[in-house]
């Protein structure tokens, strides 16, 4: 018995004296990136710069889309068409978005192929420098914003900015960004609710009649969306509603 109580002393003492033994791991290793040359010179430091200013441009691009094209308008009235017709989420969202990315290619397929001649093969080719692609490529986009907008949204913030400002300039050169991108924002939702109160009047129309149908009929439990939703979508389906609102969104960039 003090035979097996000493024996079990030793093992006890032998595995703690392992598990006090310092362990030593391996160090981690560090890992360096550089882009450009291995030495940490100017051209390293302005890669790395070059790169960053790439990633916010990349993550203000969805921005830039909705803003400076004709991406605003077509998609409130996409989204005011399925709100009139009251069919929920029919189409879903990405249908709607999908068909408006897709217009707004349509539309600004001529002002990306100036930014594409004018800027963007250049600067590719090393004959501009990042700061005149980027202002030759603002010059197209200017055009197109300056012609969709409103004098009354331009001359709000060209007075802000410290102007005064009675009438539209002849010319968008000498117009910033800061003041034509807002001004165009603002003219294009205007436009867009515009087009979309007169596309709420013939199913506004559908439903007060049904309305007063079921009223006078004394069916007043039965929901009137009940019976005028199939009515909205056949009309909309007999004077060929997508192919109108389209037309008219292609139209109304036509100036």
């Amino acid at each position: 018995m003090n035979k097996k109580l000493i024996l079990s002393f030793l093992l006890l003492g032998i595995f703690s004296m392992l598990l006090l033994h310092p362990i030593h791991a391996d160090p981690i290793p560090n890992i360096n990136i550089q882009v450009g040359g291995g030495d940490s010179t100017a051209g390293g430091g302005t890669s790395s710069i070059s790169i960053l200013l790439l990633v916010t441009v990349l993550s203000v691009a969805p921005a830039f889309l909705v803003l400076m094209t004709s991406f605003t308008r077509i998609v409130i009235v996409l989204g005011f068409v399925r709100t009139s017709l009251g069919t929920q989420q029919m189409p879903p969202n990405q249908v709607l978005v999908g068909l408006a990315l897709f217009l707004t290619l349509f539309i600004m397929s001529p002002t990306l192929s100036q930014v594409n001649e004018q800027a963007l093969q250049p600067y590719m080719k090393g004959t501009l420098t990042q700061s005149e692609a980027l202002t030759r490529a603002a010059d197209p986009m200017k055009e197109f914003m300056f012609k969709q907008t409103n004098t009354k949204d331009l001359l709000l913030f060209m007075n802000y900015t410290g102007g005064n400002a009675s009438v539209k300039p002849e010319t968008y050169s000498d117009i910033p960004l800061t003041v034509m991108v807002p001004a165009f924002a603002i003219g294009e939702m205007k436009k867009a609710f515009m087009m979309g109160f007169m596309i709420f009047i013939p199913f506004l129309i559908i439903d007060v009649v049904v309305s007063s149908t079921l009223m006078a009929m004394g069916m007043m439990m039965l929901p009137p969306v009940m019976i005028s939703l199939p009515f909205k979508i056949m009309l909309f389906v007999l004077v060929d509603g997508w192919y109108l609102v389209v037309q008219s969104l292609l139209l109304s960039f036509n100036t």
